[in-house]
This record gives C-alpha cells, structure tokens and sequence, in this order.
C-alpha cells in the first residue's frame, strides 16, 4: 500500500507519518481480540507503524501487538521502549530479550529509552549499539527528552544516530514548538507525537468543533490532522475499536486552510517562552 503521509528518519527510512499507539493495550484480557482486530485493520489500512513499550500492561501491550502482526511480520515497523529502571547495560540487553518474546519476533524496528532515569545514558547508549550489532534491533532512539537532554547526548554519540525523540505534543501541549522543536528540526531529527488529542480533552473545545463541521470531520480528525501538519511529526494516538481506526485515517485527508490554523492558534496558544517539557 502507498503511504497517504510519511516521514523520514534519519537513516533514510521511510515509516508512517500515522501510526498506533498501544498504551493501556492488554490490561484487560476481555477486550484482547477488539485490540487485536483493530490494529490489524490499521496495519491493512497503512498504519503499519506501531508504538509500544514493556510498561504499557506490564508487557500485555506487546503480548497484543504480537499476536496482531503474527504471519506479517515484514509489513509493520515495530517499535517498543526500555523502562528507565532497566536502562543499565545488562537490563536493556534483557529488556529487550523480553519485549521480543512477548511480540514473537527476532528483531525490533527501533528502541527507545522510555524517559530519563538515573543510569548514565552512555550505558544505555552503549547496550543499545550493541543490541545492532547482535541483530536485535534496527535503530534506536529516545522518548520523552528535553533539549538540554538531547544537547548532552550529542556528546555521547553523533546525533544521526538517534532516529526520533518520541514527547507528548498536542494543541494543548505546544511547549516544545519554542526551543525543542526547531532543535530537533535544525538536526534532522523527527519528533513522534503521543496523545496527539490529549486523551480526548480537548475535543469539546468550540473552535474544533466548528473547523470539524466545516470539514465534514470529527474534531478529534482536526487535532490529529493539525499534529500531522508538517512533514516531520510522526503521530501515534491509539485506537482500540475498530471505528476509531478508521477515524483516525480520515485525518490524512483533511487539509486545514491558513483560517483554520490562525483559529487554532487563537484558541491553543503558541509558547512564547520555554516551557519545561511535559509528559504523560
């Protein structure tokens, strides 16, 4: 299938502009096969690019992710993230080792460390070079980073070598538009955007509501489709019914005029100073 929307990585990749998140995914083992179908019908409708991560049920989320993308392995771009507390060498090794088990596969698309804890990223850093060497991952990067984080890995490690910074961005949650964003921008380095429609939060604000009417759309189609503005943000909102799917794919094809995104700026204001980086 021919991406609608694509961003690429820095190494070249091409992946979904619009991908799924799995966060709460497998902590209710009633709604396993809703999860299950609905992500399979994302995959069938070119969102092959999922998000998920070792805490998200305590592994359930992978367990789920696996079984979806049993028999299609080579259609889907897997990525899953380390816990900050198992961020040292050996854990991350093991880590890993475990996140594979749970989603039946050999080797992960990429590998982020979930946020920053208490172990010197140049361990983790380290294990992660070495998890490509041994085949287990692909690529790697990070989540939930600051700019003055991301200022210290360069220090580390060439910045190529990072392919995202995955951080909450929303209407509501535009802080990182004033010095992250342009960092990351200035480096080559895509963002990838979790609760790009902030839990549904947002949604009963009135200027979404009246760009959605206009636009024959949802204004959950309108928020996702303003995180998906730009050619470098990746989005990965979940969806665990299939209906929700579907809605989410609609926001590829809504195109907001300059009226639109001047409303939204009225209505979400952009950061005029910086903001320490939030997150979910």
């Amino acid at each position: 299938m021919v991406l609608k929307k694509s961003v690429t990585l820095p190494d070249g990749t091409r992946i979904p502009a619009l991908g799924q998140g799995t966060w709460v995914m497998g902590e209710d083992s009633t709604l396993q096969q809703q999860e299950i179908t609905a992500l399979k019908l994302g995959i069938e409708h070119g969102l092959t690019l999922i998000d998920t991560a070792e805490m998200y049920g305590n592994g359930g989320a992978e367990i789920v992710v696996g079984k979806a993308i049993k028999g299609i392995r080579d259609k889907v771009f897997i990525v899953s993230k380390v816990l900050p507390i198992n961020a040292s060498f050996q854990k991350t090794i093991l880590a890993c080792n475990h996140s594979l088990k749970r989603l039946q596969i050999d080797c992960l698309d990429m590998y982020l460390l979930h946020w920053r804890g208490v172990v010197p990223l140049t361990e983790t850093f380290d294990a992660m070079q070495t998890l490509v060497e041994q085949g287990k991952i692909k690529r790697w990067g990070v989540s939930n980073f600051d700019i003055k984080d991301l200022n210290e890995v360069e220090s580390y490690v060439d910045h190529h070598q990072i392919m995202t910074n995955q951080i909450l961005y929303n209407l509501s949650r535009r802080g990182i538009e004033f010095d992250l964003l342009p960092w990351c921008r200035q480096k080559g380095l895509p963002c990838m955007a979790y609760s790009p429609i902030e839990r549904g939060s947002i949604l009963s604000h009135q200027s979404l509501i009246d760009i959605a009417h206009k636009h024959n759309a949802t204004p959950a189609q309108i928020a996702l489709a303003w995180v998906l503005r730009t050619d470098d943000i990746i989005a990965i909102p979940k969806a665990s019914s299939s209906e929700h799917v579907i809605d989410n794919i609609k926001s590829l094809d809504i195109k907001l005029t300059s009226e639109d995104l001047a409303l939204l700026d009225k209505s979400f204001p952009e950061p005029k100073h910086k903001i320490p980086l939030e997150m979910h």
